[in-house]
């Protein structure tokens, strides 16, 4: 059986400038040393709200996981992923 294949997501919202959210270094660091041994085929980073849809790197790292170049994503907090949802739902009509 082939070793799983993940992309590393990691997101700093512009609104989230006063709060206490991660930087995208230092979910770089958690995340590397939470999973030192997985296999990482892409890093995406974005500097973008997940309220508003609209984020390109978010929507090729789903590209990847279509068409079968990864096998799951990684993040440090389910919140940088999705938050709205007119992105998830666009995503479920492109396939």
């Amino acid at each position: 059986m082939n070793e799983p294949r993940y992309i590393l997501y990691m997101r700093k919202s512009s609104e989230d400038e006063e709060r206490q959210s991660l930087s995208i270094p230092a979910q770089k660091r958690k995340l590397d040393e939470m999973f030192p041994r997985i296999k990482i085929v892409a890093r995406f980073e974005e500097s973008k709200s997940a309220f508003e849809p609209g984020r390109p790197k978010f929507n090729q790292m789903l590209d990847m996981l279509h068409s079968a170049d990864a096998d799951g994503i990684i993040a440090w907090h389910p919140d940088r992923l999705s938050r709205n949802e007119v992105e998830r739902r666009s995503y479920y009509l492109r396939y």
